[in-house]
């Protein structure tokens, strides 16, 4: 059989979904909280700083969190980070993003990265799944 070919039921290429990500979004979740927690308690302070300035970065300011939230996203997808991708999205639907303004930043990713962007926007969609509509 071949996965190319449509042959494998997709429910069974679950391994495929999120590349060298956590399988669901709840190991997702759990893995990314565990991780922040060990490299924020080494105290590297540069390292802290820029954590923290990363979280800065997406209050409300000039643009609401909702645009920088959907600017994330864009990045992520075409930096082809599906972490950050699947981080994104998560946010992106506590900011209350319908599926139309994902597809629209989908879309500009595609302009703005390519071909290139196309596996990452099947795993994004995969994800989206997941996680409850606005």
């Amino acid at each position: 059989m071949s996965v190319l070919s449509g042959r494998i039921p997709l429910r069974e290429l679950s391994f495929f979904v999120m590349s060298e990500s956590p399988e669901t979004l709840e190991a997702f979740r759990h893995f990314r909280e565990k991780m922040n927690d060990a490299i924020l308690a080494a105290g590297n302070v540069t390292v802290n700083r820029f954590f923290a300035l990363d979280n800065r970065c997406y209050e409300a300011g000039a643009l609401p969190t909702k645009t920088k939230e959907l600017l994330g996203l864009v990045a992520s997808m075409v930096l082809r980070c599906d972490d950050c991708i699947t981080y994104h999205l998560v946010r992106c639907r506590e900011e209350g993003v319908n599926d139309a303004e994902l597809y629209d930043a989908f879309a500009v990713a595609l302009v703005v990265g390519g071909s290139i962007v196309i596996p990452h926007l099947r795993r994004a969609v995969a994800r989206l799944e997941e996680l409850p509509a606005p």
